[in-house]
């Protein structure tokens, strides 16, 4: 596949690669990706679920990602995470694994779950989370992070929450924040006036960055001149950047990746990577040829430019992303 390029995340010390692994859609039987049936199939065993996210933690590996994004809500994710590192051993500085906390998966392993995951934010589920991450991924969690961090949660005005993460820190565990929504760029600044307070608490911000919602640029940058480490997720809209898009507004880029002789996927991650204040571009790929074209985009970022303006507005967006259904 390529070399996936390495560098130093943020002030955290930790080596991560350009292109990161993200087990949100690895973990649990139902995500939000189109086309996530034509990928799966009826076949959304434990075991068999385990299996492919072997298979994919086994190709990054070989490709030289050596980020992997989980979190305690991706179902079993860090569960089949632990279980692939007690296998395949890879030294401790070899690869550098991020999780998340704040919300707690509750689909009981069911398609057609109401509710797949619920949120909790307080300093009580942070410490049980803490805990439960620990056990599963050993040595290997470096990075814990404020799963969707958002103004009205009311979590980065929390003292007990920020005196914990900051004891979390000082044992050596890497400290950061993932935001969602409109308003991506109002908690990404927020979080900064933290830590200016809070002795750099926050060491590492993840949001979503994407040709369609490139919203918190500036923020992300601003977190960067900071010294903050800057991972994107989301980079294909959830499918939306894809092939998989048949609608009129994926046809510019079509057009795009066509005349650069790729697909919009390879498109999409470029356009993120391009981007002077990113460290990591998470791929959200399920099979090995889906990875293989997200690490395409590595390269792409070096040559091409002058990226299709296709932008929604913020409130657009996020309406649309909470209108695709769980698959």
């Amino acid at each position: 596949m390529g070399e996936a390029g390495l560098r130093v995340l943020g002030s955290t010390g930790l080596t991560v690669s350009r292109i990161g692994l993200g087990l949100a859609a690895l973990g649990r039987p139902a995500y939000i990706n189109l086309g996530r049936d034509q990928d799966y199939g009826g076949e959304r065993t434990i075991a068999s679920m385990e299996r492919r996210c072997h298979e994919m933690l086994d190709a990054a590996y070989a490709a030289g990602i050596r980020y992997v994004d989980a979190a305690r809500s991706y179902g079993l994710a860090e569960t089949f995470l632990g279980h692939w590192l007690s296998a395949r051993r890879p030294a401790r500085d070899a690869l550098t694994i991020g999780s998340k906390w704040g919300y707690s998966y509750v689909g009981s392993w069911r398609l057609d779950a109401p509710v797949h995951e619920v949120k909790d934010l307080s300093v009580e589920t942070l410490r049980r989370q803490i805990v439960e991450s620990r056990t599963l991924l050993g040595e290997g969690l470096r990075l814990y992070q404020i799963h969707s961090a958002t103004t009205d949660s009311g979590v980065l005005d929390d003292a007990r929450v920020l005196d914990e993460l900051g004891r979390l820190q000082s044992e050596g565990l890497a400290i950061g924040l993932t935001v969602t929504g409109p308003s991506q760029a109002d908690v990404i600044r927020r979080a900064l006036d933290v830590n200016t307070r809070r002795a750099n608490l926050f060491q590492v911000v993840q949001a979503t960055w994407n040709l369609l919602e490139p919203s918190a640029g500036p923020a992300l940058a601003d977190a960067k001149a900071c010294g903050l480490g800057v991972i994107i997720k989301e980079a294909v809209a959830n499918g939306r950047l894809t092939d998989r898009n048949p609608s009129e507004e994926a046809s510019r880029l079509k057009r795009y990746a066509d005349a650069h002789h790729t697909s919009p996927d390879v498109v999409a991650i470029a356009a993120a990577l391009s981007n002077a204040w990113v460290d990591v571009v998470l791929s959200g790929a399920v099979t090995v040829d889906q990875l293989a074209g997200n690490m395409r985009g590595v390269a792409l970022a070096e040559t091409a430019g002058d990226w299709p303006g296709i932008a929604e507005t913020p409130h657009e967006y996020w309406a649309r992303r909470s209108s695709l259904t769980w698959r």
